[in-house]
């Protein structure tokens, strides 16, 4: 990775200026707009005593290789990603209130984010992902996950089995989802410690991560369509261990 990276988008970079605006290298805003999201963010900048610069739209396309960034582009120093240490950490902090999302090997950054952006919504623990063959914490990851990402640990390892054994052996019950499973995911009880895991888009789950689950739910299907896309599943299964932990 780049000694440095670019952060950009109206809610990710007021998410890096509230939680770690030392990171924040140099900040480039959009010349000529002046609207009041723009001046929040702006505000606070200011309040953090970091110079902003401005540049022209085509500069900022640049800048972040024309993706959108809503008129605000910070260049940060990249932050460690979490790791099987950290997640112990968290589980432990948790108690039986942890509540993990496991993706097995999703690639596309716009899945990771609203994946993050709706565990954190759903009060996840963390969220946990194989450090290969699976994206990162990238700048469109940042940007989809509309400050998610600055507030929910993303917690890469090594080697997903074992991470899962490790998971089971502090209490956790491994619940994965496949469309092919006989249990209904609104048959179980997800009240208890959990990490649900999801597999990769259009494959599924890997062997081995299956194999680690204690139970396999799926998702109930009523119209013509065969699957969910996976951001989509995780926010239905996320949100009835929601629905069960407050009722």
């Amino acid at each position: 990775m780049s000694a440095r990276e670019m952060i950009f988008g109206l809610h990710a970079v007021q998410a890096i200026l509230e939680r770690s605006p030392e990171r924040v290298l140099e900040l480039f805003v959009l010349k000529g707009r002046d609207d009041q999201r723009q001046q929040q963010v702006l505000a606070l900048a200011r309040r953090q005593g970091l110079a902003m610069t401005g540049r022209s739209r085509q500069q900022l396309d640049d800048l972040v290789a024309g993706a959108n960034h809503q008129g605000v582009v910070a260049r940060v120093r990249p932050a460690p990603l979490a790791n099987e240490s950290d997640l112990a950490d968290l589980v432990s902090a948790a108690g039986d209130k942890v509540l993990l999302l496991v993706l097995d090997g999703v690639t596309d950054p716009h899945n990771l984010g609203a994946c993050l952006r709706t565990a954190d919504a759903a009060g996840a623990t963390a969220v946990v992902i194989p450090r290969d063959r699976a994206v990162g914490l990238t700048p469109v990851v940042r940007k989809v996950a509309s400050g998610a990402a600055e507030h929910l640990p993303l917690v890469a390892v090594t080697n997903l089995a074992r991470t899962l054994d490790a998971l089971k052996d502090q209490g956790l019950w491994i619940v994965g989802t496949s469309d092919t499973a006989d249990q209904d995911l609104y048959a179980m009880d997800l009240r208890q410690p959990v990490a649900l895991v999801m597999g990769a888009e259009g494959q599924g789950m890997r062997r081995l991560t299956a194999e680690r689950c204690d139970m396999l739910v799926r998702l109930p299907m009523r119209g013509s369509v065969e699957s969910l896309n996976v951001s989509v599943a995780a926010g239905v299964c996320l949100y009835e261990a929601l629905r069960q932990r407050a009722s």
